[in-house]
């Protein structure tokens, strides 16, 4: 029986449409290019006859000579893959196009389906979407050329110089006059255009675990509209019971259903359809509704798909729980995002419901490579990363490298002496693939359930053994099942020193990279005091009463925002010691009232505390924030920092005119100015009186930010109650604190627990197909009618959590299938997006929630 293997998946979906991009300039999307980094794409598609890889968002000049050569062709086939809908991708498509003139055949695969894109919400495109946009695209193609031909000389000088101002050869200068009579000749041929479904657009972390690109239609969707329920549009809205209907189901339920649809049967698998939670609910109609008979009389394998809202269980992805990974995506710096929100003409941001953008993290970290493999560390070898670049483009022009690469030297020579770490740090960054592998187990699967120490060890262990398979010797001292970070960054040194065995173990070195990332001082023990914290808060929580839950709350507000003055004082910031900020506090209180919501289920709608209690908390983030206003950059003080930040220097400079009015001596004053006192004294008065107006409004203003800041928090420590799947307890987080910090297990852990056991989960609803019904209801006038089936009667289960996953849910649901006793069961685990608590703290406080 075939194992089931995501990334296998991906790589077949891209070998069936071999014809069409054999022979093209392949233009990928971000979303599309973070997909197929992960799953080590790009060599499969240059072995399928791909000329040259080029992003879309970035189109430029140089594009049209990328895969140039004495015996090349100008370029006639264009092939785009975009995760996004057509109308979003439409405007670098057009503009992909008019870059090549010569472009006679041009095939767009989009990630979204031809249902999905006329089921959108003010979608431009109706039932028939992708014939539909073939004839827009041509058209519009058209009506650009018009344009050109009309200034084409104009036109062609100016893409000449546009080529020549990016430092392109003389030689290929030379190729594009050759070609130009024939490329204009050419334009006026008719374009010939197809478009085509390619869902297979997302990231596997592992053969098993997959999350959805950020910067795709269906990864950044929006999950909720704002009313009473929502939290933000990056989250499932709170299961009250009332499910959406028609107009008012969010675009994310649409293009996740029409996603996981598409992804079972490119995967061959016949859903059998559990849900938990109202979006789930809503996605699993979706998804039964798109069920035909066409699907019920192919051969299928039968799976098991278990949906779930990521609102059920809010307190595991704000914890910081023990998983390398987990940590090593918080602390590696990202990629910026190709394009802005203010840029992209997204039909979601026309819609007068939903949220104007969604910007979920990138998945596109940044491994500094360039901080391991320092130059100045590697005298003993000839590997000058800056000096092999030149001698590459030396080689690219031989017969012009006095001219051109001359100011490609001058700029080098430029950029080395002014900032040589940062241009080091671009040039040389490395990323995850989840298809490296050591001895057929890859890199990524091997550690994303493991816990930070276990982690470190095995990158350890398989740095030893490419050690020794290349023969290298390196003095460091090792005691086995410890790891630090001064012998993993010897090991990779050692084992980049050379350039052929930098490529060879460029797996391992990447991850050995990351990982001192995340043991770096400054960020373990940032992670280390977090976890400190948030078990304290477990502790606490468990008590009788709130007090000493409330008590430690405050005390976390007071000293994080003490020492984030110390630190302004002294210009270092708190992340940069490993210690907590302000902001981190803030997260922290998050978790405090949701474990109070959970264990104190007395509490009123007023909050989970008493109001002198919550008094105290308020006054401390007021305090707090009127000291050292840039400790809080949030949305909920949106337009205020500002005079937040006049008052504060306005208060540090009447302190310093004070302190220098009292060292002046009373025999400086002469007899005029005896008489100009009454006048100055009245002036004062006034003056004060208009500041001391001035700063009671703004605290007032402050003071209801504040109010507004826990009428939120008061929503989230109602989650148990307001949530029906949670109300009988059996669902919620634990909090039985027993000396073990990793006791507490999350929803998805006691959730597969309760299902692989048989036993009934409340709120857990199975969508039978129609056909199903149809066949059911037709068996029970005979008497046969079936019973209801069991998500553990599956083989395979694909569970996928609506909002997003972390590495320690993937431990989790590993651990429960282990306890279950069912070694045959193959579980797949996907979810929306890779979240870090820093995630979720933007998701309900910054710039992606609703508050």
């Amino acid at each position: 029986m075939a194992v089931v293997d995501v990334t296998k998946s991906c790589l077949d979906s891209i070998s069936q449409i071999s014809e069409h991009i054999e022979g093209s300039v392949l233009y990928l999307d971000a979303g599309c290019t973070k997909s197929f980094q992960y799953t080590g794409a790009f060599p499969l598609l240059l072995n399928h006859g791909v000329r040259a890889l080029c992003s879309l968002e970035n189109i430029s000049s140089l594009d049209t000579v990328v895969d140039w050569n004495a015996n090349s062709d100008p370029v006639r086939k264009v092939v785009v893959i975009t995760s996004r809908l057509l109308s979003d991708a439409h405007r670098y498509i057009l503009r992909c196009l008019s870059t090549h003139q010569a472009v006679d055949c041009c095939t767009v695969f989009t990630s979204v389906s031809e249902i999905a894109h006329s089921a959108y919400p003010d979608s431009p495109l109706g039932p028939d979407a992708f014939h539909e946009y073939e004839s827009l695209l041509v058209q519009d193609y058209e009506e650009l050329v018009k344009k050109d031909k009309k200034n084409s000389r104009r036109t062609e000088g100016s893409n000449l110089k546009d080529i020549s101002q990016n430092e392109a050869s003389l030689s290929a200068r030379n190729f594009i006059e050759d070609k130009s009579v024939a490329d204009t000749e050419d334009v006026g041929k008719k374009l010939v255009v197809s478009v085509h479904h390619f869902p297979m657009i997302l990231c596997p972390l592992s053969p098993r675990v997959f999350v959805l690109p950020s910067e795709g239609s269906v990864g950044d969707a929006y999950l909720s509209v704002k009313h009473e329920d929502a939290l933000s549009p990056g989250l499932p809205p709170l299961s009250t019971g009332l499910l959406s209907d028609g107009d008012d189901i969010p675009a994310g339920a649409t293009l996740t259903a029409n996603f996981l649809y598409h992804l079972a049967a490119k995967m061959d698998l016949k859903m059998e359809i559990f849900s938990l939670g109202d979006l789930s609910k809503t996605v699993g109609k979706i998804m039964t509704d798109m069920s035909s008979l066409y699907d019920v009389g192919r051969r299928k394998r039968s799976a098991g798909l278990l949906l779930i809202d990521r609102t059920l269980d809010l307190l595991t992805p704000c914890c910081h729980g023990d998983s390398l990974v987990d940590c090593m995506f918080s602390s590696l710096p990202r990629r910026e995002k190709t394009t802005s929100s203010a840029h992209l003409k997204s039909s979601q941001n026309q819609l007068k419901h939903g949220p104007s953008n969604l910007e979920r993290a990138s998945l596109d970290v940044q491994i500094p490579l360039a901080l391991v493999l320092r130059e100045e560390d590697n005298n003993t070898d000839n590997f000058r990363l800056l000096e092999s670049i030149e001698a590459f483009l030396c080689g690219w022009d031989s017969g012009n490298s006095a001219s051109q690469v001359l100011d490609l030297m001058n700029l080098k020579n430029k950029v080395h002496n002014e900032k040589p770490l940062e241009f080091e740090n671009e040039l040389l960054s490395g990323s995850f693939v989840s298809t490296e592998s050591f001895r057929g187990t890859p890199y990524m699967e091997a550690i994303l359930d493991r816990r930070t120490k276990d982690g470190a060890v095995l990158v350890k262990k398989w740095l030893q053994e490419a050690l020794r398979r290349e023969n290298i010797t390196v003095n460091v001292k090792s005691r086995p099942g410890f790891v630090t970070k001064s012998e993993l960054q010897l090991m990779v040194k050692a084992l980049a020193k050379t350039q052929s065995s930098l490529l060879r173990n460029k797996g391992i070195i990447q991850l050995a990279a990351a990982a001192l990332v995340a043991l770096d001082e400054s960020n373990s023990a940032r992670w280390e005091a977090f976890m400190s914290a948030e078990r304290i808060l477990s502790v606490v929580s468990a008590g009788d009463t709130t007090q000493s839950l409330s008590a430690q709350i405050d005390d976390l507000i007071n000293k994080t925002a003490l020492m984030g003055l110390h630190g302004q004082k002294n210009k270092k910031s708190e992340a940069s010691k490993g210690l907590l900020s302000f902001q981190d506090a803030l997260l922290l209180m998050i978790s405090g009232y949701i474990l109070a919501g959970e264990n104190f289920p007395t509490s009123g709608s007023d909050g989970p505390f008493s109001w002198q209690e919550e008094k105290l908390l308020k006054d401390s983030i007021v305090e707090a924030i009127l000291e050292n206003p840039s400790i809080a950059k949030l949305k909920f003080l949106h337009g205020l920092m500002e005079e937040l930040e006049t008052n504060l220097s306005r208060i540090k400079s009447d302190e310093s005119k004070e302190t220098s009015s009292d060292q002046i001596d009373i025999d400086d004053f002469d007899d005029d100015q005896w008489g100009k006192w009454g006048d100055e004294e009245v002036d004062n008065k006034n003056n004060s009186k208009e500041q001391v107006y001035s700063d009671m409004q703004l605290k007032l203003e402050l003071r209801d930010r504040v109010d507004n800041l826990f009428k939120f928090l008061h929503k989230l420590s109602s989650l148990k109650s307001r949530n029906i799947p949670l109300k009988d307890g059996s669902l919620s987080s634990e909090n039985n604190f027993s000396g073990d910090p990793y006791a507490s297990r999350g929803l998805l852990y006691k959730l597969l627990t309760r299902v692989l056991a048989k036993n009934d989960v409340p709120g857990l609803e199975y969508h039978s197909s129609t056909v199903g019904q149809l066949f059911k209801s037709g068996f029970r006038r005979f008497g046969l009618g079936q019973a209801k089936p069991s998500l553990a009667d599956q083989n395979i289960i694909l569970v996928f959590v609506i909002g997003g996953i972390n590495s320690v849910e993937v431990r989790e649901a590993q651990e429960a299938l282990s306890e279950s006793g069912r070694p045959d069961i193959e579980l797949i685990l996907g979810g929306t997006t890779l979240l870090t608590p820093d995630d979720m703290l933007d998701l309900l406080l910054g710039k992606s929630s609703y508050f």
